[in-house]
């Protein structure tokens, strides 16, 4: 079993588990987690501080293995999509979740002055959003802590976002002496607050001020609008949030995002309103994908900032991403344009974001792991119903 991941509590369970003395569970569980979280290291014999009896004794139980890469890409405009395999971890899952086995897709999108790391919370996604391709693949499960937490370590390794390790030579991370991954988005497969125990737990160990060290405010999590665990996110969790919402008109979100049937328009903004901690300080997200003829008009802008008035809010506005059989196209510019003068005119900032990784299928809204079709495409050779020779692009 690796230790990679583990919460505090987990290491400390861990040590016990190899009969550490429990005098000792506090200082051995802090060494490891600097070694762990802080320096990056992949082997227990680095660790100087810890005694080489104790040393022997991690390394016949435990490992400090990562998931493994299945593939990266790298988009024309610096943005990078790892594809990476979970069960890496032994976290003793049951045979049926092992049979499960989780691949994710996880993008880091370097800018001049930040490094963001969108992470997924779920394999597939048990919403439907028409408008989204991670949204069309089927939730398999949750992730765990571990796994989550894990994502971000990986990427670190391959930027060399560690003390002592070299990061890539192809310039398409920060400048020498500012970290590479700066802030999380919690934007990638999944629904988090669907899975919000361990996206707390993931939080905590990401955001520990003795190992990774990430700021909660460089945190955000996205959701749909799962409304009864909003509150819980802000109390218990406290990061930024992020809503997407995408409409102005519960029928037509109920259509864009069909978890609008259960909790609409109406009852998600009132828990934007007392979201804890919420402030011009710490403005909530709003996303908002832009659809041609769908959601794009002047009229559509003025009522979304009738709608937030009284939020403190940034209208975050998406260019439409497309992906292989959608039957939605991307607003033209200058509807864009006129939209975003609107919002802004009545005081919101309205940034528009700047597409990232379309050529790699790493922009929003087009998350969706490679697997799922070839093994589709191997499933449907096996019972002789496709052509090998067809490709099913």
């Amino acid at each position: 079993m690796s230790l990679l991941g583990m919460t505090r509590a987990e290491l400390a369970e861990a040590l016990r588990a190899i009969d550490v003395p429990e005098r000792e569970l506090r200082m051995r569980g802090a060494q490891l987690w600097q070694w762990i979280y802080g320096h990056g290291l992949k082997s227990f014999d680095g660790m100087l501080n810890v005694a080489k009896p104790l040393r022997t004794r991690l390394a016949e139980t435990y490992s400090l293995a990562r998931p493994s890469i299945v593939s990266e890409q790298v988009s024309i405009d610096g943005t990078r999509k790892w594809l990476i395999r979970l069960d890496d971890l032994g976290s003793g899952l049951d045979l049926q979740r092992q049979q499960k086995a989780a691949e994710v897709e996880v993008v880091y999108i370097p800018e001049s002055d930040r490094g963001t790391l969108c992470v997924s919370s779920q394999v597939g996604c048990t919403l439907t959003c028409t408008f989204c391709h991670t949204g069309t693949q089927k939730l398999v499960r949750n992730l765990t802590s571990r796994e989550i937490v894990a994502q971000l370590v990986v990427a670190r390794d391959r930027l060399g976002d560690f003390p002592g390790l070299t990061p890539p030579t192809d310039g398409l991370v920060p400048p020498p002496g500012t970290r590479a991954v700066s802030n999380i988005v919690f934007m990638g497969m999944g629904e988090p607050l669907y899975n919000l125990d361990a996206v707390r737990d993931a939080v905590a160990t990401m955001s520990d001020g003795d190992g990774l060290s990430l700021s909660r405010r460089r945190i955000t999590v996205s959701t749909s609008g799962v409304v009864p665990q909003i509150e819980t996110l802000g109390n218990d969790v406290g990061t930024m949030l992020a809503i997407s919402l995408h409409a102005v008109r519960d029928d037509l979100r109920n259509e864009l995002v069909p978890l609008n049937k259960k909790y609409p328009i109406e009852m998600l903004l009132e828990a934007c309103r007392t979201y804890p901690g919420a402030s011009n300080a710490r403005r909530i997200t709003f996303e908002y994908v832009m659809l041609k003829g769908v959601n794009d008009s002047p009229r559509d802008a003025r009522e979304l900032v009738r709608l937030l008035k009284g939020i403190p809010a940034k209208i975050n506005l998406i260019p439409f991403n497309p992906w292989p059989g959608t039957r939605y196209e991307c607003s033209d510019w200058s509807t864009i344009e006129t939209f975003s003068d609107i919002v802004f005119n009545a005081g919101y900032a309205s940034p528009v974001r700047t597409p990232r990784g379309r050529d790699i299928l790493a922009a929003c809204g087009q998350l969706k792991s490679e697997t799922e079709k070839l093994r589709a495409r191997a499933r449907l050779m096996l019972d002789g119903t496709a052509d090998p020779a067809v490709d099913a692009d």
